[in-house]
This record gives C-alpha cells, structure tokens and sequence, in this order.
C-alpha cells in the first residue's frame, strides 16, 4: 500500500490517497473496511490485467464512487514509480469506463476524464443558508449528477464559507462545488463539499473539474485554464478542455509506503 499526496509538489499538501496493489480483489466487504480503516477521503484498488492496463475501484471511508480524479492520479504514480516505471501511459478500467493516465512534461501527470458540462439548475430551497452564503448561480450536469457547481462572486467569498455540514446532509445525494473567478495566473478557484459521501471537504477534487474546467472553458472564452482548490491544504490543476474530455494535469509526491495486514472477515 501505498500513500500519495495528489495535485502538489510537495508533501503534506494536496489530497492524500491510499493506492493498494492486489493481485485478486477480495470481498467488497474487506475493500470498504480497508477504505474505513485508512480515514483517507478515497482509497484507490488496483489489479493489473495486462501491460499498462489495470482495473481501479475508489472507495470513501462509507461508500463506493463512480469517478476519482486524485486517487486515479496517485494509482498512476504507483504504476509509473513501482509497478511499471518503463511505461509512459497507463488505462484504467472503472464503473465510469477506461480512463488514460500520461507522464508530461515538467514532472506532471495528465488524467484524461469525461467532459461533464453542466447547465442551470433551480437552487434547492435552504441551499444557501446551508453554505453559509447564497450563490449567484446553480449548475448541475445531467452526465455526472453526483455534484451541483455553486458560483460566487469572488475567491475570497468561497474562501470564507463555513457550510453547515448536517444541513447539506439534508440535500443528498449531491455533493457541491463551489466555485469563483481566480486572479493573477489562477483562472478559477473552487472548495468541495461532501457530507452525503463521508468528505466534509475535500483538499483537492479532480473529478468536479470535470464539471467546473467546462464551465469557466465557456465562460472566459479558453479551453487551457489553470484552477486552484483553496482548501486548507490547497493544490493546482491544470486542464485543457474538448467538448467530449477534460485532459486534467498536476503533480504526485508519496509520502507513506508499506503493508496492511488484512483479516479475513
């Protein structure tokens, strides 16, 4: 097992994920227990089935979920660093189909995920209050209907929400981005919440850039945007925006590696 920081380029900082190599899946009893026991917002399993190609499953300390941007990343920077460090492009097959990880350059490695646009969505009653602030707009996508975006006005107004986590919990099965314009080189900022999914925030999320890069792409008038998560322990992306993907790029630093000692059960 391994432990990676993903979407920085230093340790201690990003969104930590668990990597752990099988060579057969055990029950998806032991693989939850594993994911709980870790604490981590996902644990990723993985299992070679042919030369650069793996099956992948992401779990949450309570749940199974459909797409995970940084977890996917730190499962290529096992393969790349540990398993198959020859190879320069790996495919994973999950619930949410085969999805591509490539080394670029400067050290970075590119996700290659489904394009979710979203498009205006009535606000849920009571949402804004939960959020601690009203949005200016309400977005969801009808491909990937796990998150509703939430846009503000500025970075600092994201900064400064204080969500009441059990009042969102009223609104599952969503989880929600928000989001604001950035400044200097950062495009666009965002902060993700998901009580429903047992994550009150998450540091770094790839995979609502899948929501958000499509978003701010039409709106500021670029398909190459960078974005910043302000979380407490912050991270970078960069991503390059098509009408059918969002290529999503940042860095890999593992900080823990070992062996978890399973029981049967």
């Amino acid at each position: 097992m391994y432990q990676v920081d993903a979407f920085t380029d230093r340790a201690f900082a990003g969104n930590p994920a668990a990597v752990c190599v099988f060579d057969t899946f055990p029950s998806d009893e032991v693989l939850q227990a594993i994911a709980a026991e870790n604490n981590l917002a996902e644990t990723a399993f993985i299992l070679a089935t042919a030369p650069g190609q793996y099956d992948l499953r992401w779990f949450t300390p309570t749940v199974e979920v459909e797409i995970c941007g940084h977890a996917t990343l730190a499962s290529a920077h096992v393969v790349f660093t540990h398993l198959e460090p020859e190879v320069g492009r790996v495919a994973f097959e999950t619930r949410s189909g085969t999805m591509t990880v490539t080394r670029v350059e400067g050290g970075m490695l590119c996700l290659d995920f489904p394009n979710y646009a979203p498009a205006p969505f009535p606000c849920p009653e009571g949402l804004g209050r939960a959020m601690g602030a009203e949005p200016q707009a309400v977005l969801k996508s009808e491909k990937g209907d796990r998150d509703l975006l939430l846009v503000y006005a500025s970075a600092s107004e994201v900064a400064a929400l204080a969500p009441d986590q059990l009042a969102l919990k009223a609104f599952a099965p969503w989880g929600f981005i928000a989001t604001a314009p950035g400044e200097g080189e950062v495009d666009f900022v965002s902060r993700c919440f998901f009580p429903n999914h047992g994550i009150p925030e998450d540091p770094v999320t790839g995979s609502a850039h899948c929501v958000s890069a499509p978003y701010w792409a039409a709106r500021l008038g670029k398909n190459t945007l960078r974005a910043r998560q302000i979380s407490a322990r912050g991270g970078d992306l960069w991503l390059e925006v098509s009408p059918e993907r969002v290529k999503i790029s940042g860095q890999t630093v593992e900080v823990i590696r070992g062996t978890m000692t399973v029981p049967a059960l």
